[in-house]
């Protein structure tokens, strides 16, 4: 099976009609046309405007797409500060750019993550429809989408797992530390663990529990499971303090905002005056 997938599927490119497309790139926007599909056909449903849906879907993946790269910057802190140090080295503008795209190029999902929700709650306040109901069809979409995600990762070799003896053997991963070693396919795990967040959200929102509050249970469902995935993960490209990378750092801020926002709330309704 691993060689079939090999041969077959893990290749970080392939070549359709002469042309070389990468395959991350294939399984993204793959989730973002089901994903964009599922929150139309919702917000259809409840009357949403279809056209400041879709705007909306359209300046979210903007915000992500920024937001992705900007937080990936952060995390090479280390090549920005050489980079700085070293402007007078670069004799022109072609070397420029191309120490921009190794500092900028990768994408971090936290980062898309918030960029995309700050695009798009601006311009759905803006355009009227700040809506808890919009809201929660957008909480579902996103682990549907970031599913996709994940398994275009796993076909392009990057995000990839610890060594395993049981997982999978990469050969021609654009990251060479990905390579010739046998590892735990911690992509597909993450895929499948975001579509089974995805149902139980998509029952959730179908039975009426937690109207207007799903985004709270995402935001602290996900980061649970991002933390404790992150010690199956192999790659060392994300940046690590006080032992715990990056990513499980901002899961930790994430399950104690999101936690405190609620208790806060909760408090706030207790102490309403009642007429």
């Amino acid at each position: 099976m691993s060689d079939f997938l090999y041969g077959g599927f893990m290749n970080p490119i392939i070549t359709v009609f002469g042309r070389d497309i990468a395959t991350y790139s294939l399984a993204a926007i793959a989730g973002i046309l089901i994903s964009g599909t599922f929150v139309c056909v919702n917000a259809k449903k409840r009357g949403f405007d279809q056209v400041k849906v879709t705007v909306a879907l359209l300046v979210s993946a903007i915000g992500i797409l920024m937001g992705g790269h900007i937080l990936y910057g952060i995390t090479n802190i280390n090549k920005i500060d050489f980079l700085m140090r070293n402007l007078n080295k670069i004799t022109s503008l072609k070397l420029f750019l191309a120490c921009i795209y190794e500092i900028f190029g990768g994408s971090v999902f936290y980062g898309g993550l918030f960029g995309g929700l700050l695009f798009g709650s601006i311009y759905l306040k803006k355009a009227n429809m700040n809506s808890p109901v919009l809201y929660d069809i957008i909480a579902c979409s996103i682990p549907l989408m970031h599913a996709f995600g994940r398994i275009g990762c796993f076909l392009g070799g990057c995000c990839y797992g610890i060594e395993s003896k049981f997982g999978f053997t990469y050969h021609n991963s654009l990251i060479e530390s990905a390579n010739h070693i046998r590892r735990f396919p911690v992509q597909l795990l993450e895929a499948l663990l975001n579509l089974i967040l995805f149902l139980m959200l998509y029952i959730f929102m179908k039975r009426g529990f937690f109207k207007g509050k799903m985004i709270y249970i995402y935001l602290i469902i996900y980061p649970i499971i991002r933390f404790l995935l992150e010690f199956l993960r192999g790659d060392r490209i994300r940046g690590f303090i006080l032992s715990l990378s990056t990513s499980q750092i901002i899961s930790v801020g994430i399950i104690l905002i999101v936690s405190l926002s609620l208790i806060k709330q909760k408090v706030s309704l207790h102490n309403k005056p009642t007429q």
